[in-house]
């Protein structure tokens, strides 16, 4: 895997990407890269758009706030989508950004909001998480933006999910009755069949009885607790995450 070049500014474009086009910017766009970061004709940054790798672009300055890029080479080829789904009950404003970009950051592929008993908003700016995501791709050098769906019920959410797919439950209740008796979730991920995977993280005040016996019903899902304390629903997305990419995702790659 080559190293991401973050010597040059990162941006996201929509347009198709390939050798000897130009691109014309968007009026805000050409205004941060003339402005704000300075920069004048023939400077050059990195593009991508998700699915045709990352360029090397030169600018060129058409006023002050007009600029188109002309793209260079490919700097590196667009990899496979990562296959980790991550379903989550909405949260309000700021948290709720905070996870789409960790959730980025971390590799998830596929974004889907999950309205439960308990969740506190049941509409989403789709458009907010993705912007947030693509800010976080365009930081952190990630080249794959995942998938972001419509908020659905828990039912539907779990109905949606591939046979095959393994769904790592993260139960706030086995941390509350004894941790010292729940197996490792380490041990137990480790222990799984490799395969897709997807990641079920509740809202604040947890999931309730009739939907925690929902989610065990379901054929292929490992139940794990997170340890002895009760996290907060975006402590325990980047904790969840982080545990199932190191022991089953592609952290060991």
């Amino acid at each position: 895997m080559s190293t991401p070049d973050f010597a040059r500014y990162r941006l996201h474009v929509a347009d198709d990407l390939a050798i000897g086009t130009r691109l014309p910017l968007a009026r805000e766009q050409a205004n941060y890269l003339l402005n704000v970061l300075r920069l004048k004709s023939d400077d050059t940054i990195i593009v991508f758009n998700g699915r045709d790798g990352e360029w090397l672009a030169a600018l060129t300055a058409e006023g002050r706030k007009q600029a188109s890029l002309g793209l260079l080479r490919q700097t590196r080829p667009q990899p496979d989508a990562p296959d980790l789904h991550y379903l989550f009950a909405p949260l309000k404003h700021a948290r709720l950004d905070y996870i789409a970009q960790k959730a980025v950051e971390m590799g998830a592929g596929l974004l889907q909001p999950v309205l439960t008993r308990r969740t506190q908003v049941s509409r989403l700016n789709l458009d907010r998480l993705r912007a947030n995501a693509i800010e976080a791709a365009e930081q952190c050098g990630i080249l794959s933006l995942p998938e972001i769906r419509g908020e659905c019920g828990l039912d539907a959410a779990l109905e949606a999910l591939e046979p095959e797919r393994l769904l790592i439950f993260c139960d706030e209740a086995m941390a509350q009755e004894s941790p010292l008796k729940v197996q490792s979730p380490v041990t137990a991920l480790a222990a799984a069949a490799p395969g897709p995977l997807a990641v079920l993280i509740g809202p604040e005040g947890g999931f309730d009885e009739a939907e925690r016996v929902r989610i065990l019903a379901r054929p292929k899902t490992l139940r794990i607790s997170l340890g002895p304390r009760i996290l907060r629903a975006d402590t325990a997305a980047v904790a969840a995450l982080a545990l199932v990419q190191a022991v089953l995702g592609d952290w060991p790659r």
